[in-house]
């Protein structure tokens, strides 16, 4: 107990004694580093135990040879979203059986909050940072790569080099989802996508693009809308396209929130059985809906590790080239995507 009555924290001092070692072994036992036996190792983890010490940890990476706080920072758009927060659980899994903890935030598509919330990062020493980048340019992650931090972007591509990057074949699997519809007989099929600055938005309407192409249907502009950013706005965009003259038969929704708000729109006209409706990311509890939603359902606790598995590797000392990973997506078909305009 200190001169106030509160118990004093326990120091490395007070674990040397307890362990009959020096303090310079029970550095070296903390930071797990070699030079210890292993009957020593386990007598001073049990002294640390015994005595509940806790070690500094930011005190710890300034004496490391290798500078290591055992942090990396996490940078979503929105961790509210069930993708995000999927994302990020991947990468804390990883993390923890690594001994390393994350600081995460959302940078919510503003440029200026994902710069503040780096220089923020980078504060705290992190080992690396693995980002979904905002939409726009991405000045303050080049300048954060070549001050040597380790970084992998998720979801979205770097703009400039010498960056590992993970992503799903966005493209691809939109153009499966348009096909899917065509090959049902649907020929007025809509789209309703997120921002157009965002990359994955950008590969998912060429995608959708190319399905109608290659079903050899004609685009109609005013089934088209995008800068949807968020179910509210989703909503007032589906209303849009029902009120049509001549309304589409099947929506292809290029993102999990989009989805949303356009099945509230489907369900309130009685339409979900009679509008046909896939979605780009699945969502919680879209498979207990009636009809259950068919999506492009992202493998998110694979992209999540393959982020980890990269920031690690680079934190390491890795320094092959960048890569670009690409984790496939798959068609999920549940009920809404297999309607038929016959049923209209």
């Amino acid at each position: 107990m200190d001169q106030a009555g509160e118990r004093r924290e326990p120091t490395m001092r007070d674990v040397a004694a307890l362990a009959k070692v020096s303090t310079k072994t029970v550095s070296r036992v903390i930071n797990d580093l070699p030079g210890a036996g292993a009957e020593v190792v386990e007598r001073v983890r049990a002294a640390a135990r015994t005595l509940g010490y806790r070690p500094n940890l930011t005190a710890s990476s300034l004496r490391r040879s290798d500078k290591r706080s055992a942090t990396i920072g996490v940078l979503f758009e929105d961790l509210s979203n069930p993708f995000d927060s999927a994302l990020l659980r991947a990468v804390e899994d990883r993390a923890r059986h690594s001994g390393v903890l994350v600081l995460a935030g959302s940078s919510e598509d503003d440029q200026s909050l994902q710069r503040e919330l780096l220089v923020s990062l980078s504060a705290r020493r992190v080992d690396g940072v693995v980002v979904m980048a905002a939409g726009g340019h991405q000045d303050a992650l080049q300048q954060e790569r070549e001050r040597g931090t380790p970084m992998v972007l998720v979801d979205r591509p770097p703009t400039f080099g010498s960056t590992d990057c993970v992503t799903t074949t966005n493209r691809e699997s939109s153009r499966e989802a348009v096909l899917q519809l065509a090959s049902l007989g649907h020929r007025d099929i809509a789209f309703l996508g997120d921002r157009r600055t965002l990359w994955t938005s950008q590969e998912r309407y060429t995608g959708y693009l190319e399905g109608l192409a290659q079903a050899g249907l004609t685009l109609r502009e005013e089934l088209v809308r995008t800068d949807l950013h968020g179910a509210d706005l989703a909503e007032t965009a589906a209303t849009e396209l029902l009120d049509l003259a001549s309304p589409p038969t099947a929506l292809f929704t290029a993102q999990n929130l989009v989805t949303v708000g356009a099945m509230r729109v489907l369900r309130a006209r009685d339409l979900h059985h009679h509008t046909a409706l896939i979605g780009f990311d699945d969502f919680p509890l879209a498979d207990m809906l009636e009809p259950a939603v068919t999506v492009v359902r992202q493998d998110v606790p694979g992209l999540g590790r393959k982020a980890a598995e990269l920031i690690f590797a680079r934190i390491g000392g890795d320094t092959s080239p960048p890569v670009h990973a690409v984790v496939p997506a798959s068609l999920v078909r549940r009920g809404s995507g297999e309607i038929s305009p016959a049923r209209t």
